[in-house]
């Protein structure tokens, strides 16, 4: 797939994201499958929104963002407030443990700072105040503490690839250290190398997942 192309689909796929409001004030630059993003987002999640838009589309390798956040006058908030809203959306979400997740708000940046015990509450967080108003970026800063000091299992993090009706597990090799995960071999889309590491990081005691996939056919 040539370069064109590659941007022609990141086009069409920022046009069919239905949280980017309007896909033509973003542009797009592609240069041997690296993806640059610039323009000016009305929200964070928007910007977000246009990031794993362009993730998703078969021949981007990687992905550099130049997209500016500019929010209208009606959704900018102090720094107080953007604060006060988040402590209360982590609050109200049980995914997150209580008491664990700190809030630092500095110039409309979100930052998350405290630990949990698995990846989908650190994930869980994040997302809590990814929607906010006056939101302009968030910094997830938050570390893995796993409640119980286990060693990943190579044998189930393998059996959960298999499982996962997108990934071709045979095209991946796991490979662990203690809670150390790394992932390699060659996938046919963003999404699938995204899907594998989703998979890793599920096993209970990981602490970090090397992510090795390339994209190709």
């Amino acid at each position: 797939m040539t370069d064109a192309e590659v941007r022609q689909n990141v086009e069409a796929e920022l046009r069919w994201e239905p949280q980017v409001r309007e896909a033509t004030k973003f542009g797009v630059a592609v240069k041997g499958g690296v993806t640059t993003l610039s323009g000016n987002a009305d929200s964070y999640a928007e910007r977000w929104a246009a990031e794993r838009a362009a993730e998703r589309v078969s021949g981007v390798t990687a992905l550099v963002s130049a997209i500016d956040v500019q929010l209208a006058s009606s959704y900018q908030r102090t720094d107080e407030e953007i604060a006060a809203a988040a402590v209360n959306a982590l609050k109200w979400n049980w995914s997150i443990p209580s008491g664990r997740v700190h809030v630092e708000v500095r110039q409309g940046i979100v930052t998350l700072e405290g630990d949990t015990d698995y990846q989908y509450q650190r994930s869980a967080a994040e997302r809590a105040v990814r929607f906010l108003t006056g939101v302009k970026g968030v910094v997830n800063a938050i570390t893995l503490k796993p409640a119980v000091n286990q060693a990943v299992v190579k044998s189930d993090i393998e059996a959960a690839l298999k499982r996962n009706a997108v990934i071709d597990a045979q095209a991946i090799r796991v490979s662990a250290d203690g809670h150390v995960v790394t992932l390699s071999g060659r996938v046919r889309s963003w999404a699938e190398r995204t899907q594998a590491e989703q998979a890793a990081w599920a096993a209970p005691g990981v602490f970090n997942v090397t992510n090795r996939i390339t994209l190709g056919v």
